[in-house]
């Protein structure tokens, strides 16, 4: 049974403290103001109109570009009708011709900024909460269960509350995520084969890491391994029903209570210990696994640490430390796509120069092509990256290392799937 040390609590409601940030407004002729509930950095919008039924698309879509936020007074599903038609304004193709820097580095970063724009318009729309989380809207869901679950529970003494819609409707279904969970074929058979993610950590749709490291050949070994970055904790529950006893780290309380809950449910395999921490544990261990962000660039929220590494920090990072952390003989897995050498933010050389400097050599590496739905999207923006994207379970060593050291007999990468 997989037992979890240390028994790491739940993390506490947020504080409400008098530097929560608060929005305010005048309604009535009356100031008003409200906790402001957003999981994206920085000020409450500072221009608040009150909005109804009455309100056109048009209108609405023209103060949302220039920034007046609309507190929400009117029918909620109505409300929602008005999201998806401000979502139909803001995805229209511009009016002018292609850029001149067509490079894929470019439509990468103009892709960025397109979704950043479009997230700030579509946050314009904001829905009131009662203390209890209730929503005073008619034909209002109710969501309290799903706001709990990220801004902690209920407290009265902090009054009202507000947030953009569409934040909402990423909780109501980050909340319906985590109750019906991710089935994982690398786990086994249903029931017990389901990963729970919770809000703010990323999900494992995309099985082709997770593959990779249930099908690897294991190194020889005391049968330790340490997880780095286990968001989830669905590597750490592989690496354990192989056989390892894990220590799983994160930094993010979030994530260490998802991994938590999920091992918990799992319950096979070796012990596995999580530790709240950046990067490594303490010791060494026979197999150090890791999958970083794949795409060195500034994540805007939570989510996106899982798919954003600014400055390539947790990818250099684990590179820098791995070898003092490998037992002898041991091998580090370094779980990474390649999208971010097709987009031109790192190349291939500029890779193997980390990792030869951080005194590692490249033992092996086994390759798997991306199944999910982006890959074969022929109107994404990012599609001719995206086509080529390969995921690769990079074998590294100390420098040194012979290659087949402590490898069973007939384990080379093209006998794991290369």
């Amino acid at each position: 049974m997989t037992t979890l040390l240390p028994d790491l609590p739940v993390p506490p409601a947020p504080p409400t403290t008098p530097e929560a940030p608060q929005l305010q407004w005048t309604e009535g002729g009356e100031p008003r103001q409200a906790r402001w509930r957003c999981e994206r950095p920085g000020a409450p919008p500072a221009r608040v109109l009150i909005a109804d039924d009455t309100l056109s698309a048009d209108a609405a879509y023209r103060l949302a570009c220039e920034g007046t936020a609309l507190l929400w007074r009117g029918d909620f599903q109505n409300a929602r009708q008005l999201l998806t038609a401000l979502a139909r304004r803001a995805d229209r193709p511009p009016r002018r011709t292609a850029p001149a820097d067509a490079t894929p580095g470019a439509a990468f970063h103009r892709h960025r900024q397109a979704q950043s724009q479009r997230a700030r318009v579509l946050s314009m729309l904001l829905i009131p909460f009662d203390a209890d989380y209730g929503i005073p809207l008619r034909r209002a869901p109710v969501v309290r269960l799903a706001c709990a679950e990220v801004w902690g529970p209920p407290d009265a003494a902090a009054g009202a509350n507000v947030a953009s819609l569409r934040e909402l409707l990423g909780l109501v279904s980050a909340h319906e995520w985590r109750k019906k969970g991710v089935a994982i074929a690398a786990l086994g058979a249903a029931p017990d084969n389901r990963i729970h993610p919770h809000h703010g950590v990323f999900s494992p749709v995309r099985g082709e890491y997770v593959q990779l490291v249930a099908d690897a050949p294991l190194p020889a070994g005391d049968g330790t391994a340490f997880d780095i970055g286990t968001g989830s904790g669905v590597l750490a529950a592989v690496l354990a029903r192989r056989g390892l006893r894990v220590t799983a780290t994160d930094l993010d309380t979030a994530a260490l209570a998802c991994a938590r809950d999920n091992l918990a449910r799992l319950a096979q395999g070796a012990p596995v210990q999580l530790l709240q921490t950046d990067l490594f544990p303490p010791g060494r261990a026979s197999l150090v696994v890791c999958n970083p962000p794949w795409l060195p660039a500034r994540p805007g929220s939570a989510i996106e640490r899982a798919v954003y590494d600014e400055d390539s920090r947790m990818l250099l990072g684990f590179l820098r430390g791995l070898a003092a952390h490998l037992a002898p003989g041991g091998e580090g897995w370094l779980i990474l796509s390649d999208l971010a050498e097709h987009l031109g933010l790192r190349s291939r050389a500029e890779l193997l120069t980390a990792i030869a400097s951080a005194g590692l050599q490249v033992l092996g590496r086994i390759d798997r092509r991306p199944v999910h739905g982006k890959a074969f999207d022929h109107t994404d923006p990012l599609h001719a990256a995206r086509s080529a994207e390969v995921t690769s379970l990079w074998r590294l060593g100390a420098a040194g290392t012979d290659p087949n050291q402590g490898r069973p007999a007939g384990s080379s990468d093209a006998a794991a799937g290369r």
